[in-house]
């Protein structure tokens, strides 16, 4: 405010060389440094949320079973595949059925695990269009705009290291013995399922699924806002 007054007490002498649209424009100017200054600390702390989301939440998933025994995230069949696993069983093969959701689920852990600097960086070079109207929002509001603004990407890089996790963790050869099988049963419809793009969207679901928790707890839970941009930033949501 100190540079708007600064700039109001040498207006008369700038003269005929500086007409008065060029001194509004300069104030204007100011006004919006003033006006963004308490935008961009907003954004900093939304960013911090969802990064902790990460460092907090999304790390869970990338431990052995982190998605298989974890029911908000446990990669289940695709319907596509759920009369695949139906038929198997009753036929008796429920430990190959078995074998064929957890190899999903390992996939996914596996691939999460080498894919979190993509989202971590994702978030690093976000850029919040309306931080306020965000921080204002529902409790999930900072993960739904980071899922919708940066999804197509995301699934361009996420895809290929999923791709790798699936042979690297046997998935791959689980699945194509168990579609093997359930094809050579006759009287059945033969299948052929993406199961990478299966799996890459899941994992995505899960990631983002694991960063609104934090999120919700950070809007909810003054303890869980362990730095003094969060619990400034998130102060004014509570006001509303």
């Amino acid at each position: 405010m100190k540079k708007i007054v600064f700039l109001f007490l040498f207006i008369p002498f700038f003269g005929m060389a500086q007409d008065w649209q060029d001194i509004l424009n300069q104030v204007k100017d100011q006004l919006n440094k003033v006006n963004t200054a308490g935008t961009v600390d907003i954004a900093g702390g939304l960013k911090e949320a969802l990064n902790n989301g990460i460092t907090k939440q999304v790390t869970k998933l990338t431990a052995t079973d982190g998605f298989y025994r974890n029911d908000m995230v446990k990669i289940l069949l695709p319907a596509e595949l759920q009369k695949v696993d139906k038929t198997l069983r009753k036929m008796g093969m429920s430990k190959l059925a078995d074998s064929g959701i957890r190899s999903l689920n390992r996939a996914a852990e596996d691939a999460v695990k080498e894919a979190t600097p993509i989202f971590v960086t994702a978030i690093k070079d976000m850029s919040f269009s309306d931080a306020k109207s965000i921080l204002l929002g529902k409790e999930t509001a900072a993960t739904d705009y980071l899922k919708g603004s940066t999804s197509t990407a995301l699934y361009a890089k996420f895809s290929p290291v999923v791709q790798q996790s699936i042979g690297k963790v046997g998935a791959d050869k689980i699945w194509a013995s168990i579609i093997k099988k359930y094809n050579t049963i006759p009287m059945v419809s033969k299948v052929n399922p993406d199961i990478t793009d299966y799996v890459t969207n899941k994992s995505m679901d899960g990631v983002f699924k694991m960063i609104s928790v934090e999120e919700k707890d950070i809007r909810t839970n003054l303890n869980s806002r362990t730095s003094d941009l969060l619990k400034k930033v998130f102060a004014m949501q509570d006001k509303k």
